[in-house]
């Protein structure tokens, strides 16, 4: 019943909090957003006492359920390593996993050097040891263009029979360094799960080892019954991480993430998950030393998986693959306008100031408080968020306008945020802050440059911060150029990204390090 209860929970959070990766109409997050409000670094970061109290809560009763049922990470491997098993030889499915002793030296290194990254504000660091922020990486890089793809085929399907319920949308590498992050990230964990079960969770997951300190005290436990074991080892063969010692009739609590599946093994009724006050002897039980037995003669020591192989040979020819394809979503024909001439897409020009979304508040909330986790970045309609690729803030937000502008009335992102880095705000205060001003270039403005009207700028400023005036202050006739009122611009791009000015618009945006009301 524990296991049963446990993956009908953890089905629902993975695939939910999925979804919100994968869903670009918004319609997930406004029922689901909630469960990435629940991981536990967003939490912290966040300043969210309630989630933070009710974690240690749940680990103190439950033991390390968060692993097994809250976090995607966990579920994510769990699903690989039960892929993993399926795979496997007849022989090599007996025996899936041994208890091995805990690498309490390398966990609390890695915490250690985690928490000193948080202090000393090295976002990048942070972001790619989190758990959560490491899945909505690989899903916001690898699942999110498999379903956007499917959704552009029945868009295409549908087009057919005059039906535009379904709507095709642009698939794109937003950061080639992230997505690189993120295959690393995706082949470590699938060839430690893949072989090893929980080996990320109890050796380098941060969020692991601190719930792990506190799921030695649980309350609810699996505990051995020593008269009924009959040493038979099921449990500790299918324990996934590996905490299980049937020798010594032990469980080591720090790794036990409450799975269920020594529960499920057990022919003898020897292990039983009850209430059970800790003592700190289980607490902190003193290391079994298991030396691993030498392979017998003329048999090997292991046995290369065929699937595993065949898994990281796909990876690697997908990663070449997006490697050459094009950052920003481009027909597969040159666009053309009117058949006559070539229009060239947008080059993001070299800001002073990075910009940030409305409700970052600066760019130094954003720093402290950004996981890189890129639900933001999945959530954006309009393609203007993608991943820093500064070194210290890599992989955390921001914007830019070559493909879409920030909508007055979108607050998407800060509806999705989980960690604080981005405030919850209004329609209303969204048209009141100022995360950057318009600048002006001279040279490449169409009216200068090529001697036409344009004021495309002026027409589409949703703040009427633009405004057109002849380019010659002694000909009222001469053609218009734009002005830019700094106290009106609120720095939405939409100026920048309505420039037809190729391949740099001839107004662009800088940020603001500190946002302000207007």
């Amino acid at each position: 019943m524990v296991r049963k209860i446990r993956l009908t929970l953890a089905t629902i959070f993975f695939v939910c909090i999925t979804l919100m990766f994968l869903d670009f109409t918004g319609v997930t997050h406004a029922y689901f957003s909630w469960m990435a409000k629940l991981q536990f670094l967003p939490a912290v970061l966040a300043l969210n006492a309630g989630i933070i109290i009710l974690l240690i809560a749940l680990t103190l009763l439950f033991g390390r359920i968060y692993c097994s049922v809250i976090c995607p990470m966990g579920v994510f491997q769990d699903i690989i390593a039960w892929f993993g098993k399926k795979t496997r030889t007849k022989k090599e499915r007996k025996i899936p996993y041994n208890y091995s002793k805990a690498m309490n030296g390398l966990r609390y290194t890695v915490l250690g050097v985690f928490i000193m990254a948080i202090i000393a504000g090295v976002g990048s660091f942070v972001a790619l040891l989190a758990p959560y922020s490491s899945y909505g990486r690989i899903a916001s890089n690898f699942f999110q263009p498999v379903y956007r793809w499917g959704n552009n085929i029945l868009a295409s399907l549908a087009e057919k029979y005059d039906s535009y319920a379904i709507y095709d949308v642009d698939v794109w590498i937003k950061s080639l360094p992230t997505f690189i992050i993120a295959l690393v990230t995706l082949v470590i964990i699938f060839i430690l799960a893949w072989r090893n079960g929980r080996t990320y969770c109890n050796t380098i997951c941060p969020v692991g080892t601190v719930l792990g300190f506190f799921a030695r005290f649980s309350f609810f436990r699996v505990t051995f019954d020593a008269e009924k074991c009959k040493n038979c080892s099921m449990c500790s063969r299918n324990c996934k991480a590996s905490c299980i010692d049937y020798k010594t009739h032990t469980v080591d609590y720090s790794r036990c993430v409450t799975c269920g599946n020594c529960l499920e093994k057990c022919k003898f009724g020897a292990l039983s998950y009850k209430f059970g006050t800790p003592s700190m002897a289980t607490a902190f039980p003193k290391p079994v030393v298991v030396e691993k037995p030498a392979p017998k003669a003329g048999e090997k020591a292991e046995v290369k998986d065929p699937s595993l192989r065949t898994f990281l040979t796909t990876i690697a020819v997908g990663a070449a693959a997006a490697a050459k394809a094009q950052v920003i979503p481009e027909a597969t024909d040159k666009k053309v306008d009117g058949g006559l001439a070539e229009i060239e897409d947008k080059v993001a020009p070299k800001r002073a100031t990075k910009i940030v979304p409305p409700g970052a508040k600066s760019l130094k909330n954003m720093a402290q408080h950004c996981t890189g986790c890129q639900l933001c970045v999945s959530a954006c309609p309009n393609g203007v968020l993608r991943p820093s690729t500064d070194l210290l803030t890599m992989m955390q937000p921001e914007a830019s306008y070559e493909i879409g502008y920030c909508r007055p009335e979108c607050v998407r992102c800060s509806e999705v945020c989980p960690a604080g880095a981005i405030k919850l705000i209004d329609v209303a205060e969204k048209s009141s802050i100022q995360i950057g001003h318009a600048v002006w270039t001279r040279e490449l403005c169409v009216p200068i440059k090529d001697g036409q009207e344009c004021g495309n700028c002026a027409r589409h400023c949703p703040t009427g911060a633009i405004t057109m005036v002849p380019s010659d202050a002694n000909d009222p006739k001469s053609l218009k150029i734009p002005v830019v009122n700094d106290e009106m611009c609120i720095g939405c791009g939409a100026c920048e990204n309505l420039c037809p000015s190729r391949p740099i618009s001839a107004i662009y945006v800088e940020g603001h390090e500190v946002h302000r009301m207007i």
